[in-house]
């Protein structure tokens, strides 16, 4: 195990213990750059506040300081939402990101895009129209995960 895996591992357990007071947020994942700079992405099912954020920065950033685990200070901490550009990684945000438009990049590199009207533990379902005009044909399409690459929420203005 690398010292890298250890401190998220750490980090990992962490934010677990301050998340458990509250059932809405989650973590969706931690990276840790060599410059000890420590990013926690953070999701919620009913979208997660910068005030939430901010608590769970400063009790962290206090458990990590009362710990020692940089002993010189010398490390950053941010805690954020992965933000819309970030593919989704967790069946939790394939549920909360229900009824919006995904685009979807399986292993084989074809892309699929549609709205999102199903996920479970074995596959999503995307809704799509084929054809035009009268031909039009609403399509629903099952995709296993274990076919799934990449998937990220397209934003539509």
């Amino acid at each position: 195990m690398t010292p890298e895996t250890t401190a998220i591992q750490a980090i990992e357990t962490l934010v677990g213990q301050l998340l458990s007071e509250t059932e809405d947020v989650f973590l969706v994942s931690v990276r840790i750059k060599p410059t000890n700079n420590i990013k926690v992405f953070l999701d919620a099912d009913a979208g997660l506040s910068i005030d939430k954020c901010v608590k769970i920065n400063r009790a962290m950033y206090r458990t990590i300081e009362e710990n020692g685990w940089y002993p010189d200070g010398n490390f950053s901490l941010e805690v954020s939402s992965p933000g819309v550009e970030e593919p989704l990684k967790l069946l939790r945000q394939y549920k909360k990101n229900m009824g919006r438009m995904v685009e979807v990049i399986l292993t084989d590199d074809t892309k699929h895009e549609g709205k999102l009207v199903e996920a479970n533990e074995q596959f999503i379902q995307l809704e799509y129209t084929e054809g035009k005009n009268k031909k039009a044909v609403t399509v629903k399409k099952d995709i296993p995960f274990e076919q799934i690459k990449q998937t990220t929420v397209l934003i539509t203005f």
